[in-house]
């Protein structure tokens, strides 16, 4: 008779069997901390959203494209407070810092943490707009020494080179 796994023990005591073993060491627990500090931050980029809205108020820039667009009837464009919305976001006038500082609320913070350009796309277009959005985003991330240092190849690996045989003597 061979013996299989089952039959080889009688009585198996698994009620103190990894009882003085921990799997999950406490260094592994300092991340409660972190997050907390993370919530708290978040709390306070809604203060920073603020401020952005209050930056696209004070910009004087009066760009003509804007007001045809909420000039016409059947557009989604409104303006309120001295923000101009389209299509229910908030249009980002031609002021480079400001749309440098909403690129990189979006790209940096701890909770997103390099997104890349089509998942950066997507955050800000959930509330901005500006023309030549797409191209901005595809700037910023290109120009991010982490994203290219992370970015994963996609090309083929190239194969082993082998070489061509010598000839011994003269074409002919």
């Amino acid at each position: 008779m061979k013996a299989d796994i089952l039959s080889r023990k009688d009585h198996v005591d698994t009620i103190n069997n990894n009882k003085d073993i921990q799997m999950l060491k406490d260094e592994m627990w300092t991340r409660k901390q972190i997050s907390a500090e993370v919530k708290m931050i978040r709390r306070n980029q809604v203060v920073e959203e603020t401020t952005i809205l209050e930056e696209i108020r004070k910009n004087k820039t009066n760009e003509q494209e804007v007001y045809k667009e909420l000039e016409k009837e059947d557009s989604q464009s409104y303006e309120e407070n001295r923000i101009v919305y389209v299509d229910g976001r908030i249009y980002v006038p031609s002021n480079q810092r400001i749309r440098e500082r909403i690129l990189q609320e979006n790209h940096e913070p701890v909770d997103v943490e390099h997104p890349g350009q089509q998942k950066m796309m997507e955050l800000i277009k959930r509330n901005y707009w500006w023309p030549g959005i797409k191209t901005d985003v595809k700037k910023y991330v290109q120009g991010c020494f982490k994203c290219q240092q992370n970015k994963v190849q996609h090309m083929k690996k190239a194969e082993e080179l082998h070489p061509l045989k010598t000839l011994e003597g003269p074409w002919k």
